[in-house]
């Protein structure tokens, strides 16, 4: 197939187009590189320069294309920055995806995997989150995500588009081969964040909450190797292939790490004691997000495998990197 990889230039965008090249698929990457970068572009893929935002970029890449179907990472992500300025989300993020979805409608490209996020439940009523749980998001950034959803489902009962909508809880790690991995300007996540520090290119982390109703004191948050969470992009892709209709899962491992136990593993990994610092709660950051990937596992036989160390060293690996 030819498949649309919209923000393919980012962290899990890369590491699904050299997945999806792998596989012998066609590739082509539209990204803007206002989050993605140019070292994060797949040479054996074609890259295309444009915004969502500008429908006759995207509608060019279907006019002088055969797509047979799209991958949908391109989106703004950092929950703290969505609440400080919602409608730079919005605009992005939920008129980006429709005029994407306006110039797949006008070429029949009626398949589509869409990234979404654990941030659509907001504070869960309990844990693990199952698909169907309330979805109440406490931030911009999930509320963005959760209308897409939502249109996506219309869009399927009105003109077809099939989609498949992952959740993903806390992606993380590297491509095991060094290629590929996080880059974000600024970086908010915490592995990055921590083995940073750990490198010396940071002077310390902070802990943002230490107050929560957890062991600890501090979040607790269900971390998913990226391979694992593009294996299930590449499962989600075969299953539309088949005829399938829409569907929503859960990716995540179904355990959950609270931030302290995270910066505990990092510094064991890297073998550096780096200096850490308590500062208040971020808004809109739940207690605890741990995934039920029960309903996944049934349909697609898709399970996270790779472990939270596994996560963390593969991240360590492309960290030392980054500066080469």
């Amino acid at each position: 197939m030819k498949i649309l990889v919209t923000g393919g230039a980012g962290f899990i965008g890369s590491i699904a187009v050299k997945k999806l090249l792998a596989k012998n698929h066609e590739v082509v990457i539209f990204d803007n590189l206002s989050t993605g970068f140019e070292r994060l572009i797949n040479k054996g893929a074609e890259f295309v320069r444009g915004d969502l935002l500008n429908p006759r970029d995207i509608e060019a890449v279907f006019a002088d294309r055969k797509i047979d179907a799209a991958i949908h990472f391109a989106a703004f992500s950092l929950v703290g920055e969505s609440v400080e300025n919602p409608q730079k989300y919005f605009t992005n993020n939920i008129c980006g995806s429709l005029g994407l979805f306006r110039a797949m409608l006008a070429s029949n490209v009626k398949k589509i995997v869409f990234s979404s996020t654990a941030a659509i439940f907001g504070e869960p009523e309990k844990t693990p989150i199952e698909e169907s749980d309330p979805k109440n998001p406490t931030n911009p950034y999930g509320r963005s995500k959760l209308a897409v959803e939502n249109i996506l489902d219309t869009y399927d009962r009105a003109y077809g588009l099939r989609s498949v909508c992952l959740r993903y809880f806390n992606a993380a790690g590297a491509d095991p081969e060094g290629n590929f991995g996080e880059m974000h300007s600024p970086e908010t996540h915490l592995i990055p964040l921590a083995l940073k520090a750990a490198k010396g290119s940071r002077e310390s982390i902070r802990i943002f909450g230490t107050d929560y109703a957890t062991p600890d004191g501090t979040c607790i948050r269900d971390y998913i190797h990226v391979e694992d969470l593009i294996d299930a992009h590449l499962m989600a892709l075969d299953y539309l292939e088949k005829g399938n209709g829409s569907e929503r899962f859960n990716l995540g491992s179904e355990n959950g790490y609270s931030v302290r136990e995270v910066i505990t593993k990092c510094k064991e990994i890297s073998g550096i004691d780096f200096r850490t610092e308590e500062a208040d709660r971020r808004p809109g950051d739940p207690t605890s997000l741990v995934a039920s990937s029960q309903k996944i596992r049934n349909i697609l036989g898709w399970k996270a495998t790779r472990s939270l160390e596994e996560i963390i060293r593969d991240a360590w690996q492309w960290e030392q990197k980054i500066d080469e």
